[in-house]
């Protein structure tokens, strides 16, 4: 299978065109949040998405509630926020928002650790884990140096082993990768990201 991956559009015409040109050759689309800002603009990012014909898997971001985000997406893509679906034989589980919480004021959706981790025990097994922030320690320093990712997060990895992590949010570690155990961790962007599984 192969898989389109992106995060943190935040409402980008010009990113969005690049993307669902890129669609016309995935068989599964993956988004990782962040597709407006502040909560403003949802509905006119998301009918840019509007022509992707491949399954479309997403979470919110910390820019959107999952609410929000299953009230705008197009028709067929399926929304994830602390609960899993199956693609074929691929299973895949999703967590958006911001972890933990972020210092952007009443607009940001964000969970703490520990609400967090209550809804990441849901996940026994997945392939593929999709989240809005990054793991601890993995592609998550702002550009100070300062590890801004969730700790529940990378515990999520280190129990279920997925074969990968795709988060976003950190802005300043876009396109950096890493390691939790056997699992890949990649931090997306807005640009087409693929993957073979």
């Amino acid at each position: 299978m192969r898989i389109l991956a992106f995060s943190d559009v935040h409402a980008s015409a010009k990113a969005t065109r690049a993307l669902v040109a890129a669609a016309e050759g995935a068989d599964l689309v993956i988004g990782a949040g962040d597709f407006c800002n502040a909560r403003q603009g949802l509905r006119e990012a998301m009918a840019g998405f509007a022509a992707i014909a491949a399954p479309f898997v997403m979470v919110p971001g910390n820019a959107e509630s999952a609410e929000e985000l299953r009230d705008a997406a197009p028709d067929g893509a399926v929304v994830l926020h602390g609960e899993g679906c199956e693609l074929g034989e691929l299973k895949l589980f999703g967590l958006g928002y911001g972890v933990p919480e972020t210092p952007f004021g009443a607009w940001s959706c964000d969970l703490g650790e520990a609400d967090a981790a209550a809804m990441l025990a849901g996940c026994e097994a997945a392939d593929i884990l999709i989240t809005h922030s990054p793991p601890k320690d993995v592609a998550d320093r702002t550009s100070t140096g300062v590890s801004v990712g969730s700790v529940a997060i990378r515990e999520a990895i280190e129990r279920v082993q997925p074969r990968l992590a795709l988060c976003g949010h950190v802005h300043d570690c876009w396109g950096e990768r890493g390691r939790i155990g056997k699992c890949d961790v990649v931090n997306l962007g807005p640009v087409p990201n693929w993957f073979e599984m």
